[in-house]
């Protein structure tokens, strides 16, 4: 049997974005090999011969769902940090609102593998290895800014991004999707307090509030 499909795809990223779907679509009860099979038009045992296990498909399905959403959010576009902070608001609202509308599948199946890892510990150091190259280049991304405690602020920024897209994907707001001028404002409003605060002088005795 070919790796490769007729369309001349490997099999695998076929398998796993055959999987991505079934994720978004039916959740994690829906993703089985057999599923996966029919879904894709692909003879039965061919994805058992691409990910022998349950645990092998969900890493592949990882594996994918990192390379794909690495597209989305587009990391070598980030803009130069000597843009200022305006330049980071535009690029991470751009991101954001990808995912919320034309990749909504793709932050769907993500919270369906998120979940599952809180449940298999040899997926949840997998899952989590595969988002530390987002995290390692927002934090270079606010140091750059001049942040004083990036680690702190890439956490606000990640659980802000992560509620706004939660909310809006399966959440009480699903529908209502912000627009993209609505998502930086929000970004805005966010990393100014940030670089405000970390910017101000500290008061001295005395003075008035």
């Amino acid at each position: 049997m070919s790796e490769r499909t007729t369309g001349g795809a490997p099999r695998a990223d076929l398998v796993a974005d055959t999987a991505l779907a079934l994720l978004a679509e039916r959740g994690m009860r829906g993703l089985t090999h057999r599923a996966v099979d029919e879904t894709a038009g692909l003879p039965q045992g061919s994805t058992s011969n691409v990910a022998r296990t349950r645990q092998a498909l969900l890493e592949l399905t990882v594996r994918r769902l990192a390379d794909r959403e690495a597209k989305v959010l587009a990391l070598e576009e980030m803009p130069d940090p000597r843009g200022g902070l305006d330049s980071l608001v535009d690029g991470l609202a751009l991101a954001t609102h990808r995912s919320l509308t034309r990749n909504r599948e793709l932050t769907l199946a993500r919270y369906e593998l998120a979940l599952e890892a809180t449940r298999r510990p040899e997926l949840r150091a997998y899952f989590d290895a595969t988002g530390a190259r987002f995290r390692d280049q927002l934090s270079a991304l606010v140091t750059a800014l001049g942040s004083t405690a990036p680690a702190r602020h890439v956490l606000s920024l990640v659980a802000w991004a992560d509620g706004l897209m939660f909310n809006c994907v399966a959440g009480s707001f699903n529908a209502e999707v912000p627009s993209l001028d609505e998502v930086r404002a929000g970004l805005r409003e966010l990393l100014g307090g940030m670089f405000d605060d970390a910017s101000a002088p500290a008061k001295t005795a005395g003075e008035p509030g």
